[in-house]
């Protein structure tokens, strides 16, 4: 996790709130888009855990009214992800093909997008885990696919004491200390700097 990643949330109320009465904001989603595209080639989700806005509100904002309860299984499949995935950009292209090439308007279809986004990010958030949006998130879903084998976690066994002080700290409750295949890990590091045995590492 960068220094910066805890101030990034307030990115997202900007956006948001003040982008409908200044729709140009909605752009801002453009350079959050491609930062997003281009890190996942090299280093899967890690946009997820150090530069999202609405990672950060998620983790430093809700994270403080959460119930913290268990994420859904169902809610990783790729079964939701995918349909969700296509819902959410068909109907995005579909208002963008409705403003006849406006700027404004075209700011605001990313307005609207990321304040309907942030409503539902809340209500998961709030109602069970805050990283529960980033499970279906359509970018992440993306990130997940591209780059999932791509800066991926190392488990030194000999070292792990299976303490399980990883599991408690990752954000999106991912097995940590397992063998398993971690897609949606979103590289915050903070898994690395509860071990107490230094058995966890990335590799580039």
């Amino acid at each position: 996790m960068l220094r910066i990643t805890p101030y990034l949330g307030i990115i997202v109320l900007i956006v948001s709130i003040a982008g409908l009465w200044f729709p140009i904001l909605g752009y801002f989603l453009l350079i959050v888009f491609a930062t997003l595209m281009i890190t996942s080639i090299f280093r899967g989700r890690w946009f997820c855990g150090n530069l999202c806005p609405r990672g950060s509100f998620n983790d430093f904002w809700l994270g403080k009214v959460t119930r913290k309860k268990k994420i859904p299984a169902i809610l990783r499949s790729f079964w939701i992800r995918i349909p969700i995935f296509i819902a959410v950009m068909g109907f995005m292209g579909y208002r963008l093909l409705s403003t006849q090439g406006l700027v404004n308007q075209i700011g605001m279809v990313f307005v609207i997008m990321c304040l309907t986004t942030t409503i539902i990010a809340i209500f998961l958030g709030v109602g069970i885990s805050p990283r529960t949006w980033c499970t279906l998130c359509p970018m992440g879903t993306v990130q997940n696919l591209i780059g999932a084998n791509k800066y991926p976690l190392n488990v030194n066994n000999k070292k792990c004491i299976s303490c399980n002080k990883c599991e408690k700290t990752c954000p999106m409750q991912l097995e940590v200390h397992t063998s398993n295949k971690k897609a949606d890990c979103i590289k915050c590091e903070r898994c690395v700097l509860s071990c107490p045995t230094k058995a966890l590492s990335f590799k580039v």
